[in-house]
């Protein structure tokens, strides 16, 4: 099957040109248009040889025009978001990064007698911070240094949201992983095998809680339908709450570790 091509494009809309990126998926059946968090909009559209899409600007151009509002508004939250991101200072020394739903500031701090670098979290009197101690000989950056220190705590949290709630839920997962997606905070296979996202240890924890709750339900009641919402009510009956704050900050997890 002939792979996905991608090209620069601009509509001239009523507020101005509006760049962005048409994709053609062998896959597509009709149009389809996502705003993602790094690369804007990207507009995905049936392959040439599709009856009536040998040419699909016109198609494109009147629907991101009926839409216009809509993107312009969640473009605008975005560079929103990335302002507030930049603003935290990366992985600068003094900058500020999320965990467990807290702003924690970050201190890099040299450490010549260590072969690894260690990451410490300490509450003070103001402020609560992540010390990271640099060994010169440990030649990760920092951002990886502090990943590998997020993914243990992610694990350890995520173990024991498991073990919370899935015997309540009649479930017993056959193994968990830990990964770094994009467009999900968990999965559950019908084998019992569930996959998390660490990044949802920067987040609250409810919210943690909330995605292993979920896909543990997932392996008592697949799809979505009422039983499985009554699965995930009768633990969280705030599931929507967090659901929607991982929708509204996905942006911010993601570009958590963003130097």
């Amino acid at each position: 099957m002939t792979t996905a091509t991608e090209s620069p494009a601009v509509a001239d809309l009523a507020g101005g040109p509006l760049h962005y990126t048409l994709r053609r998926s062998p896959r597509a059946r009709t149009l389809r248009v996502v705003i993602h968090p790094d690369r804007g909009v990207v507009v995905t559209v049936p392959a040439r040889r599709r009856p009536g899409w040998g040419d699909p600007e016109r198609h494109v151009v009147t629907f991101l025009a009926a839409r216009e509002a809509w993107l312009r508004r969640h473009m605008a939250r975005q560079a929103a978001e990335r302002a507030v991101l930049a603003s935290r200072g990366g992985l600068q020394d003094g900058a500020c990064l999320l965990y467990r739903g807290e702003l924690h500031r970050l201190h890099l701090i040299p450490a010549p007698d260590t072969r690894r670098s260690t990451v410490a979290r300490v509450v003070g009197i103001d402020e609560p911070a992540l010390i990271v101690r640099i060994a010169p000989a440990d030649r990760r950056p920092v951002g990886a240094v502090l990943e590998a220190w997020f993914r243990a705590r992610a694990r350890s949290d995520i173990e024991a949201q498991i073990a919370e709630h899935a015997t309540a839920i009649g479930v017993e997962p056959a193994a968990v992983s830990l990964r770094d997606p994009r467009s999900r905070w968990g999965s559950a296979s019908r084998a019992g095998r569930l996959s998390f996202s660490w990044r949802l240890v920067l987040a609250p924890p409810e919210a943690l809680e909330t995605v292993v709750i979920h896909e543990l339900a997932h392996l008592r009641v697949f799809g979505h339908g009422p039983r499985f919402w009554a699965v995930v009510a009768a633990r969280r009956p705030d599931h929507v709450a967090w659901r929607h704050w991982l929708r509204d900050h996905s942006m911010e997890l993601h570009g958590a570790l963003a130097a």
